[in-house]
């Protein structure tokens, strides 16, 4: 979800991307090997050869594959750096930012009430953008609670500028403060989330008379994306399957059974510091996803005690609307990734077999990293 609440107005698309379904079920192959070692003659252990430097490795061949998936790289990078932040946004849209005085129960009701998962902080005290409140924060009161149950009856009464305290208490990092001048290089706002392992980076700007700092707006991940996915027909040249990209997580998944509470499910997310959770059956089979943002879902009204819920009784509280969940299969290219994204509001891709048993998990984090940095050494070399 974005921070904004967005009017029905889009910008319209300069290109479109090829067409795919909602679930992508392509069937997965068996993961080839990369290749192997040569063989070395036993004679070369007896002798060692003088005046010779160890030869060099041949180079790799490109092929076709390889050179366009390196010309679609290089392609979205180059369209990042020519546009702004500020281009991103919709034609309409309305801003909610909190003032650092808001009791913490307040403004879980109103990001709920509009539909959103986090907002700007404001301290109006020194007139100045203090920090990005998410998901991770409500989080954090959540741990405190449960290092100090004793509290409970003053949860109430938090207000948003007493969250620094908890993450000293908790110690845990502290609130978002990343932002980004919204005529600066959408390239530049990519690089700057990535450092912070920020999902979202507030546009702010100084006001020309008061000389003070002035948020605009929010961005997301999915919202860069889903604007290059929309604006560049290169995307059409990523052509490896993931199976051939080291793209997305394969190894030490996190699970959850439905059974499972969903205090424990949160303690997943913290140590592991991710943003979700994949729900499987006893026969490993995908069957849903916990995400972060369930926790603001469930503590709706203040009620701390919903904790003790289990998974499957907490995704029951998701609103109507929710979008599901988007898998897909390591056989799965990253132009059908894109075309998805250019469709529908997705934050991440479950990785399965043809059984639907878990294989990964690929995360929006994961495919900004990807266009961003690989090969980018290469951006400047001419076919």
């Amino acid at each position: 979800m974005s921070e904004e609440v967005e009017e029905d107005h889009v910008k319209p698309p300069t290109t479109g991307a090829g067409d795919t379904g909602k679930r992508m079920t392509s069937l997965p192959a068996q993961v080839a090997g990369l290749g192997h070692d040569g063989f070395v003659q036993p004679s070369s252990y007896l002798r060692r050869p003088r005046g010779l430097s160890k030869p060099m490795p041949a180079p790799k061949v490109e092929t076709a594959v390889d050179r366009e998936q390196r010309k679609g790289l290089q392609s979205i990078r180059a369209f990042l750096k020519v546009r702004t932040s500020y281009d991103v946004l919709p034609l309409s849209f309305r801003l909610i930012v909190f003032d650092t005085n808001l009791l913490v129960k307040k403004s879980l009701n109103i990001l709920i009430q509009n539909g959103i998962v986090s907002a700007p902080l404001w301290d109006s005290k020194r007139s100045t953008f203090a920090g990005l409140l998410t998901t991770s924060d409500f989080i954090n009161v959540i741990q405190y609670y449960c290092l100090h149950p004793e509290e409970l009856s003053k949860i109430d009464q938090f207000r948003l500028n007493s969250l620094r305290a908890i993450e000293k208490v908790i110690n845990v990092a502290p609130i978002e403060t990343v932002s980004i001048h919204p005529l600066r290089p959408l390239y530049e706002a990519c690089r700057r989330m990535l450092e912070s392992r920020a999902r979202r980076i507030p546009l702010v700007d100084i006001d020309d008379e008061t000389k003070r700092a002035m948020v605009v707006s929010v961005i997301t991940q999915y919202r860069i994306l889903k604007f290059v996915a929309v604006n560049v027909t290169e995307t059409q040249y990523l052509r490896k399957p993931l199976k051939h990209l080291n793209l997305g997580t394969y190894k030490n998944l996190e699970t959850a059974k439905m059974e499972t509470s969903v205090l424990d499910v949160i303690q997943q997310l913290v140590h592991k510091n991710i943003s979700s959770v994949p729900i499987v059956n006893s026969d490993g089979v995908v069957v849903n996803v916990f995400e972060a943002v369930d926790v603001i879902t469930i503590l709706k009204g203040g009620a701390y005690e919903e904790l003790n819920l289990s998974v499957g009784e907490a995704l029951q509280k998701r609103s109507e609307d929710f979008p599901g969940i988007y898998t897909c299969s390591i056989d799965d290219r990253l132009d059908t990734i894109f075309d998805t994204i250019r469709k529908s509001r997705v934050h991440r891709f479950v990785v399965i077999d043809d059984q639907n048993h878990l294989v990964g998990v690929l995360t929006l984090s994961d495919i900004l990293e990807y266009i961003l940095l690989e090969g980018e050494g290469d951006d400047d070399r001419q076919d």
